[in-house]
Formats: C-alpha cells, structure tokens, sequence
C-alpha cells in the first residue's frame, strides 16, 4: 500500500504510528497523521500553512489537545482508520504515473478529504488575512476516535521502513 511513498512520507506515517502510541491511542487517525505532518516539519506543507495564514505552534497545541490521551494499557498492534485509508488513497490518486507520494501530498489529501478532527481544526486554523488563532475554540472537538475498526488493518505489517 505504501509502495509509492517517497522517504518523506513514509517518514510521516511512522511518525503518525508513534503519536498514536505517544497518546496511548490503538488506531492512527487523520489526527495523527497531521500531527506527524506538522512535527517533521515539511517545506512543502510549511509553506502551505504559511499561505493559509495558520500557525504552526498554535495548531499543534491545539491538535494535542484535542487527541487526548486514551486508556493506559498495552495494545497488541496499531490499526488505521477508514478515514485514513481514504486519504491515502486521494494522495495516490492526485500523482502522475511515475510520482511518488510527499507529506504534502498527504497534507492536501487531509484538506481534500474533508472530515474529522484534523480538517475541523485546519478549517478553523485557515485564518486568511493575519491568521487568527483560534487558541480557546476547540471545544467541541472532542479526543479523536476511530469512526470504525471495520476493515482495518495493523499500522505494524503495513508501513515497511
């Protein structure tokens, strides 16, 4: 499945698999993904955040926040979310034949894909003219949740290194 990720990307699904452990969380989500996103810090994705009038250290406060953390015990492998695999699959499907996937391709996917904790918090992150952060508005996005375990598969036998 990520056959055609580049080093970089495959670098930001790792680092999406470690944030979900870091948050004691057994499924990576898009909240993961984008937190993995913003953490290995991108040119590609910096840039689009900039463009987008978001900052950065705002979201990312903001996106910890709102993930949460999940119960403390020990999960026997990762799962991904549907949702996930969605945007993986509009990143693939936005490349040219011979393109390999970049984070920000998974970055645009995020955006394109529409739902969940991480579009919500980019949507109100897209602060226009001066960039307005909504430091304080996050209520109502509640932790991140797998939407289903349905078809899922582990993060571990997935994402070779």
């Amino acid at each position: 499945m990520f056959s055609r990720f580049n080093p970089a990307a495959k670098r930001v699904l790792r680092a999406a698999e470690q944030a979900c452990r870091n948050h004691n969380h057994y499924y990576v989500g898009v909240g993961h993904l984008l937190l993995a996103l913003l953490e290995e810090r991108d040119p590609g994705v910096e840039a689009r955040l900039a463009e987008r009038g978001t900052h950065l250290a705002d979201l990312i406060f903001d996106l910890r926040r709102a993930l949460g953390t999940g119960d403390d015990r020990l999960w026997e492998g990762i799962l991904v979310t549907p949702r996930v695999r969605r945007v993986i699959a509009i990143a693939e499907s936005s490349l040219a034949e011979a393109s390999a996937v970049e984070p920000l391709h998974l970055f645009e996917a995020i955006i394109a894909e529409g739902g969940g904790l991480a579009a919500e918090l980019l949507s109100r992150y897209d602060g226009g003219i001066g960039g307005a952060s909504p430091r304080g508005t996050t209520g109502g996005i509640g932790g991140a949740s797998p939407h289903s375990t349905k078809g899922n598969y582990h993060m571990d036998q997935r994402v070779a290194g």
